[in-house]
C-alpha cells in the first residue's frame, strides 16, 4: 500500500495537469497545430511586448509555455491557453484571484497588464497571457520549517480563497473528477477489451470508496483554491525581495475543499505524513483554522487524481506532443498497473484518516 503514497503517486503529481471535460471557450482555434515561433513573437510583439529574438520553450503540456527576451528588460513568460479549455471569462477570474492574493503581498507570479489594462491577448485565433519570469527551486519538504513556511501561505491564500467563490470554474468533486473521467475513458474506447470488465469494476468500486470518504466528511464548504499545488508549482528562492516559496500557474485554479492544496505536500509513511501534515498546519492555521474533518478526504483526492490522470492523458491522445512525451500510455501494461494501483487506493479508503 505504501507504494501508491511513495514513487508512482509521487511521479503523476509532478507531472500532471489537470483539465476540464467540457470545453466551453469561444476562440475558433482547436489545436496548436499554427503555433510557430513566428507567431509567437508576432503575437508578443502586438500587445506591447518587443521581443529581442531570445525564445526558449518551458515544460508544459496542457498549454504552450515561453520564456522570451524583452528587448532591454527582463525576461518574461508568455502562456499560449490550450484552445476550448477554458472560456475567456474563467481566465479572467482566475487572473482576478491572483491579482487579488498580489495585492495582499502573497508571493504568487499576476498576469502582467497591458497599455490598454488587458491581461488576456488574442493573436490569429490563439489567447496567451504575459508574466514576469519567476526564478527558484523545489522546496525541500524534508525541513519542518519549510512546512510550516508553505503552510502559512497556503492559509493566506486560502483565506483570501473563501472570501469570494468563482462563478465560471468548475467545482472538484466526485461528479467533476472521477464519475465524468471515467465515462470518458469507457466511451472512447481506451480500456483493452480484455480489461474492460476489470477496470469497470475497480472504477466502479474506487468511484464508492471516495463517496463514502465524502459521506464521512460531512458537508465541507468548498474555497477557491490553487488546485495544482504540487511542487511543480512552487518555487523556493533565498534572495531578493521575497525569500522562501512562491506559488505559480494557478491555471487549473477552481473550487473545492481545502485539504487539496495540502495534501500533495505529503509523502512517505502514515507517520510520516502524519508528521509533515501537523508541520503544515502549524503554519496553516496562524491565518485560518482547518476543519479536521477534511482529513476523510486525503486518499479520497489522491484516488479521483488517479482516475483523472488517466482521462486528462486520453483527451489529449490526439496531441502530438502527448504521444511523444508519454509513448508508455495506452499500452497493455499501461491499464494492468492502474488496475493494480486503483485497488490498492480502495484498501486506503478503508483506514483510518490521519490523526493531526
Amino acid at each position: 500500500m505504501s507504494l501508491i503514497r511513495g514513487e508512482i503517486a509521487r511521479t503523476i503529481l509532478a507531472m500532471t495537469e489537470l483539465f476540464t471535460f467540457s470545453p466551453i471557450a469561444d476562440d475558433d482555434v482547436d489545436s496548436f497545430f499554427g503555433l510557430n515561433p513566428d507567431c509567437v513573437l508576432d503575437a508578443m510583439c502586438r500587445v506591447g511586448f518587443p521581443c529581442d529574438g531570445r525564445l526558449l520553450s518551458l515544460n508544459s503540456y496542457e498549454n504552450r509555455v515561453y520564456q522570451l527576451g524583452i528587448e532591454d528588460s527582463l525576461p518574461v513568460v508568455a502562456k499560449f491557453y490550450r484552445p476550448k479549455r477554458w472560456s475567456d471569462v474563467a481566465i479572467l477570474e482566475e487572473h482576478a484571484f491572483v491579482s487579488e492574493l498580489h495585492a495582499r503581498e502573497i508571493p504568487v507570479v499576476p498576469a502582467l497588464i497591458d497599455a490598454k489594462g488587458h491581461t488576456l491577448h488574442n493573436y490569429m485565433g490563439y489567447r496567451f497571457s504575459v508574466f514576469p519570469r519567476q526564478g527558484g527551486r523545489a522546496p525541500e519538504l524534508d525541513a519542518p520549517e519549510t512546512l510550516e513556511w508553505l503552510g502559512r501561505f497556503i492559509g493566506r491564500i486560502h483565506a483570501v480563497g473563501a472570501l469570494n467563490t468563482y462563478q465560471h470554474r468548475p467545482t472538484l468533486n466526485l461528479q467533476s473528477f472521477g464519475i465524468e473521467p471515467v465515462k470518458f475513458l469507457l466511451k472512447n474506447n481506451f480500456i483493452p477489451p480484455d480489461l474492460l470488465a476489470a477496470y469497470q469494476s475497480i472504477t466502479t468500486l474506487l468511484l464508492n470508496g471516495v463517496a463514502a470518504c465524502y459521506d464521512r466528511a460531512g458537508i465541507i464548504s468548498p474555497i477557491r483554491l490553487h488546485g495544482d499545488c504540487h511542487m511543480g508549482n512552487v518555487l523556493w528562492t533565498e534572495t531578493g525581495d521575497h525569500p522562501g516559496p512562491h506559488f505559480v500557474d494557478f491555471d487549473d485554479s477552481r473550487m473545492g475543499p481545502a485539504i487539496q492544496d495540502l495534501w500533495m505536500l505529503l509523502s512517505g509513511t502514515r507517520s510520516e505524513m502524519t508528521s509533515q501534515l501537523c508541520d503544515i498546519l502549524a503554519g496553516y492555521e496562524d491565518f485560518v483554522d482547518f476543519d479536521p474533518r477534511q482529513l476523510h478526504l486525503i486518499e479520497a483526492l489522491r484516488s479521483l487524481r488517479l482516475v483523472h490522470y488517466s482521462a486528462w492523458l486520453a483527451q489529449r491522445w490526439d496531441d502530438p506532443a502527448f504521444k511523444q512525451a508519454f509513448p508508455w500510455f495506452n499500452t497493455q501494461r499501461y491499464w494492468q498497473d492502474r488496475i493494480l494501483e486503483l485497488r490498492e487506493q480502495i484498501a486506503l479508503m478503508d483506514e483510518p484518516p490521519l490523526v493531526v
